[in-house]
């Protein structure tokens, strides 16, 4: 029931950042599709990726739920470490985020949780920013508001569409137009990098308890 719950909450929470209206298309290769929205009351936009990738849900799980690797992959990050390991299928991690001098680094701490649809096996994966866990450092700008999330689908066998949908507030003294540059690249190498990411053979025959492939 619990998990029933959960699942039902992070569709309705997908609905709502996907209700945007003015979806625009950014950019576009390697099968990679950006898009950018505005937000009422904010200057800084929504992101949303689509993309399919040849791998099994369990191998894209796990390279997500494999926060030291992440900065391997994950565009501008310069470190990644779990704070707190819930079960399996969820974590607190802190990553801290480079960004060109003179601008201060961005941190922040994400809760992941994975949940699957035991009929559809289509999965979310829920990671907002939280506050607390890990203390304020000197010379970086705490992110306190971000609300990222994953929405995975089977199309056939090895195969799978992802939908990934992003809203952030860096906070701090950030001109929007910086932030919305990298919006449009930033997701961009991101998945690009996912996508080499995910072949590698640490993922090759991965199998996870929680994840029904």
């Amino acid at each position: 029931m619990h998990r029933v719950i959960i699942t039902i909450f992070l569709v309705l929470k997908l609905a709502n950042v996907s209700a945007q209206t003015d979806w625009k298309l950014k950019s576009e290769s390697d099968g990679i599709k950006v898009y950018t929205s505005n937000v009422t009351g904010s200057k800084f936009k929504a992101i949303k990726v689509e993309c399919e990738l040849n791998a099994t849900l369990s191998q894209l799980v796990k390279v997500l739920l494999d926060v030291k690797n992440c900065p391997e992959w994950l565009y501008h990050t310069k470190l990644c470490t779990l704070v707190k390991q819930v079960s399996p299928g969820e974590l607190y991690y802190y990553s801290e985020i480079s960004i060109p001098w003179p601008v201060q680094n961005r941190d922040f701490v994400a809760h992941l949780t994975v949940s699957q649809n035991p009929e559809t096996k289509v999965i979310t994966i829920d990671g907002p920013a939280v506050n607390g866990m890990v203390p304020l450092k000197d010379g970086i700008v705490r992110v306190r508001s971000s609300k990222g999330l994953w929405v995975i689908t089977p199309l056939k066998k090895n195969f799978l569409k992802v939908v990934y949908t992003l809203q952030l507030d860096p906070g701090g003294n950030l001109p929007a137009w910086l932030v919305n540059l990298f919006a449009a690249e930033g997701p961009m190498k991101s998945f690009q990098g996912l996508k080499s990411q995910i072949k590698k053979p640490l993922y090759h025959d991965a199998e996870l308890s929680f994840i029904k492939d």
